[in-house]
Order: structure tokens, then sequence, then C-alpha cells
């Protein structure tokens, strides 16, 4: 064969390999293990290509494999075509940079710093990209391991920014052995690579096998929360008919949701719409419940107040207490636009501060949920709604956020799923909200909460990724640098 050919070849089907890896391995149901290996193919073949050739094969390895988010972002979540091929194009364009700077670094015989800046630059991009956007921390690589434990601790340290360097570092690093190498390093260089990458991972994934032994107390005695979900269309007015009925439906489950032991009841995102004159329609069947029954009830509406529409989650408490009204503090761009935002946050009256509310997509931001731990919070109750592909997606967002801060979180979503998962990320309880007409899901709140250092230190992790992406591009330029002082100390000493 052509050798021409042969290496087209070869480039074609690493590509096309990452690229399928990157479809199953990411996106809205990810296979995690595949999310590994996805980039290993593309790694690999930039050590042993032209810069073109492997800039390419990166950028459309990544681009192919984000093909199933383009009906989703289009058609689901409505975000306007411009913006869509700009996020997805550039971070395909993005993606090929990172590879291509790593390549840069091997062929100058830095192994460790090409290895460590993939997983360093992307990191630093999840990061920009959640502060700048009003999308939050919703784009990350870190999701794909919520359902592997054991990795998932990571974020109760480092927040979901160590996952992402771990799932990307690996792979760069097995590539960086795999790389030829110049001389000058030779096999010492790619010791230093393979002990470092060994002691990462082993530290992360050790420190996630003994988090993971913490017990969270006795559940015998416990309090209980209870979700609460019926799928359907928009939200209904609460004084029509149909909302009459829908009421029925959903207070009709309280009472043995109650019996059995149930402190809260959460409900979905805007089950109902009301204004102030409609609003005792819905509040007072469910002061009544929440009086007899002795349980806090938590139900999403859009409330219409002063010309404002509101996106609001109204707790109304057991001690017959007025009611708590909350308002989402970050709505979706575009499908919320008509909505004013909240701006504070609120806690289930009688819990001494150690119950907080939020709304669904408040949830896909870390600094909100922070917030809450910060104020002592020990669960966070939501109501959401998903849009059903999504929902293990949105749903282990809101189970990642509480590995962070090591929170309860207890979220109740319509067309998604309902889960209670504890400070470890583990699912304590779970259900479709379409598997019935109405679906409920009844677990133990954990007796305590953990501390974590994300917690107490932020985004220290994403700092420290941008200051390792520094030194290494900056690298060369120091060897340089360095080269020429030697070389002008030489010159120095050989003079007469």
């Amino acid at each position: 064969m052509n050798p021409s050919i042969r290496r087209l070849a070869v480039a074609l089907a690493a590509t096309a390999l990452s690229a399928t890896l990157f479809h199953f391995g990411t996106g809205l149901t990810p296979v995690p293990w595949l999310t590994w290996l996805a980039p290993l193919p593309v790694f690999v073949l930039a050590h042993h290509v032209g810069a073109r050739t492997a800039f390419l094969a990166a950028s459309a390895a990544w681009l192919g494999g984000e093909t199933a988010m383009w009906g989703y972002f289009l058609d689901t979540v409505q975000i306007p075509p411009p913006m869509v091929v700009s996020m997805l194009v550039g971070s395909a364009l993005l993606f090929g940079l990172v590879v291509l700077s790593s390549r840069a670094l091997m062929r100058r015989g830095r192994p460790l710093a090409a290895a460590a800046v993939v997983p360093a630059a992307w990191v630093a991009v999840e990061y920009a990209v959640s502060v700048l956007s009003p999308n939050g921390a919703w784009w990350s690589l870190a999701y794909t391991q919520a359902d592997v434990l054991p990795v998932l601790q990571t974020a109760s340290v480092t927040g979901p920014w160590g996952i992402t360097f771990l799932v990307l570092g690996v792979p760069a690093a097995a590539a960086a052995l795999l790389a030829p190498l110049p001389a000058a390093p030779g096999a010492a260089g790619r010791l230093r690579v393979a002990v470092t990458a060994v002691v990462v991972l082993a530290l992360a994934v050790g420190y996630g096998a003994w988090r993971l032994r913490t017990p969270y107390g006795d559940d015998s005695g416990a309090e209980k929360v209870a979700l609460l979900a019926a799928d359907g269309g928009d939200w209904a007015p609460v004084a029509s008919a149909e909302g009459r009925a829908l009421l029925g439906r959903y207070t009709a489950r309280i009472p043995d949701l109650a019996a059995r032991g149930a402190r809260v009841v959460v409900m979905p995102e805007k089950v109902f719409i009301a204004d102030d004159a409609t609003l005792p329609v819905l509040v007072a069947p469910l002061a009544r419940l929440a009086a007899d029954h002795h349980v806090d009830i938590i139900v999403g509406l859009v409330l219409k107040r002063s010309g404002t529409l509101r996106n609001a989650a109204l707790d109304v408490p057991a001690d017959g207490s007025r009611p708590v009204e909350y308002f989402k503090r970050h709505l979706i761009p575009g499908l919320e636009s008509d909505f004013r935002p909240g701006d504070r946050n609120a806690f289930v009256p009688g819990s001494g501060s150690r119950w907080g509310i939020a709304i669904c997509f408040d949830l896909d931001l870390p600094g909100l949920v922070r917030d809450y731990r910060r104020s002592g919070a020990t669960a966070i109750f939501v109501p959401a709604w998903d849009f059903d592909r999504d929902r293990w997606l949105h749903g282990r967002m809101a189970v990642t956020r509480g590995v962070e801060t090591g929170l309860t979180v207890a979220r109740a979503a319509r067309n998604g799923d309902l889960v209670v998962s504890d400070a470890n990320g583990r699912i304590r309880t779970e259900a479709h909200s379409a598997d019935a007409p109405v679906v409920s899901a009844l677990t133990a709140l954990p007796a305590r909460s953990a501390d974590t250092l994300y917690t107490r230190f932020g985004d220290w992790f994403a700092w420290a990724c941008a200051l390792l992406l520094l030194l290494a591009l900056a690298s060369p330029a120091l060897d340089r640098r360095a080269a020429g002082v030697r070389r002008v100390r030489a010159a120095s000493a050989a003079a007469p």
C-alpha cells in the first residue's frame, strides 16, 4: 500500500474510532468506561503524524462524537441554531488546539507536560464556560462518571473539575507513553509520566473508596422525604377544572405518604399557575393536609404577581405558619426569558436551616449549592421539570452537586426521575415519573451531612489547572532561555 494512503487510512480510522467512543461515552446517557477510552486513538495519532493531521483528526473526532447533541440542543431545549453551531464547532476546534499543544510539547522533549496540558486545558475551558455562560456547569465531562462512585468522590475535593482531569489525564498519559520520544528525556521521561499518572489515579480512587466507607448515621427513626410527580402538559391554572382535578390527584396521595413517615413531600416544578387571587385555591387544601398530617408540602408553580411571572416553589409548613416562597434564581436562557429570577435562598421552616429549597436548573450552578451548605444546610429539596430524554443527565448533575458539598439532594421531576441521593452520591431511592399516573418515592434522610474541601475552598482546582496550563505552555520558552544562559556561560568560561 502507498505510504501516504496508509497514513490517511490510519488517521481516518483513529478519528472514526474516537468519534464513536465519544458518541457513546458522552451525551445524555453516557457509558462511563468509554469516556476514558474515547480520546485515546486521536491522542496516540497526534504524536505520530503532522500538526495539521493531528488538529483535524482531534477536532473531527470531538465534533463527530457530539452529533447526538444537535437534536437535543435544537429541538428539545430550543437553543438558536447559530449558538448551537458555535458551541459544538467551537468546542471541537478547542479540542483540536489542546491536542496540538500536547503534540508540540512532546516534540520538544516534555512528555510530562504533554500529558498534563490536555486535562489542565480542558478543565480551564470547562470552568471558563461555567463562569461566562448562563448555563453554568452544565457542560462537563465529569457527569459521565456520576454512577462510578469511587471516581465521583473526587468532586468533594475538586468539584467536577477533578473528574474531568482524571478522565482526560489517563488517556493523555497513555498516549505520551506510546509516543516516540526525543533522545534527551528517553526512558526517564516515560517513567515520570507513568509514575505520575499511577500516583494521581491511585490517590483519587483510594480516596473515593475511603470516603464511601464513611457512614452517615442510622436510618432507624430518621425523618423521611417523599417525592411525588405526575407527568402532563404545560402548567395547569389552579382554579380551572383541570387544575382542581390535578390538585386532587396529588393531595390524594399525601395522607398515605405521611402515614409512612414522610416529614416533607416535594412536588415538581411548574405544576400549576396562579396569581394572588387564585393562590388560596392551591394553598388552602395543602395547608389542611400539612396541619392534619404534620408534613411540609413543597409545590412548584408559576406565580403571576404585579405583572411579573415567577418560577416559584411554595413550602406549606406543617406548623400552620405562613407559606415560604422561593423564586428560582437561575432561569433557563430562552425558555424562561419571560420570568423574573429570585435573589435569595429559602429554607423549610422548623428545620433549623437544615433543609434548603431550590428549583431544577438552579442545581446546574455549583455556587448556589455551596452557598446553601455554607449556610448550614444538610439537605436540599428540588422541584424539577426535565425533558424526559435528558432525565438521567440532569438528575445526575444534581447528584454531583450533593457530593461536591456533602448534601442530601431530593429532586422530584416530572417528565424525568424522582431521585434522592446522599452525600456520597448513593441513590437512596429512584423512580421514573412516567411509570404511573402519579408516581411517588419515599426514603429516610441521612442523619448527618459531610464537610467537604470543595465547600470550603470552591474552585481552587480549576485555578490550579489554569496555572498548570500556563506553566506547561511556557516551558519551551523557559527551556530556550535556560539553554541560552548555559551557552553564554560556556562561552564566557572558554574565553581567554
